[in-house]
């Protein structure tokens, strides 16, 4: 049985740059990409769906859809196949919600590599995935 990587993917620089090494580091696993449509957070999600909660949820659907096609092609030009995934959600909590169900063995993520006060008042979520995933991460930078 071959090795289950999960790689969030959001079409960024860094992202992109998780992709490649994935594919280098590990030629024998199964890859999945996944992007997460981010769902506002605040008063109302909790009485929305996530979805709902998304101006325009058709249209960045579709743009989740193309990023996830341009994976899929850089990944062919490699000779390997990329199975992909769409979820709404918070970021953070639907890539370690993912990992969570024990389908993956490694989540390799990509990340800008903010440090001090631009990392605070931004967040990450590649830190997030690295404190609460149950599974070993690779940030690739």
């Amino acid at each position: 049985m071959s090795e289950q990587i999960l790689l969030p993917y959001d079409g960024s620089t860094p992202s992109e740059k998780a992709l490649e090494y994935a594919l280098e580091t590990f030629p024998d696993a199964d890859l999945t990409a996944l992007y997460v449509v981010p769902a506002p957070r605040g008063y109302w999600g909790a009485f929305e769906e996530a979805e709902d909660r998304i101006p325009n949820a058709e249209k960045a659907k579709e743009r989740g859809h193309e990023l996830l096609d341009d994976a899929e092609a850089m990944a062919a030009d490699q000779d390997r196949d990329l199975e992909t995934e769409l979820i709404v959600g918070e970021p953070e909590h639907v890539i370690v919600g993912q990992a969570s169900d024990g389908e993956y063995d490694t989540i390799v993520i990509g990340s800008h590599g903010r440090e001090g006060v631009s990392r605070v008042l931004l967040g990450s979520v590649a830190e997030k995935v690295v404190r609460r995933s149950p599974t070993p991460v690779v940030v690739v930078r």
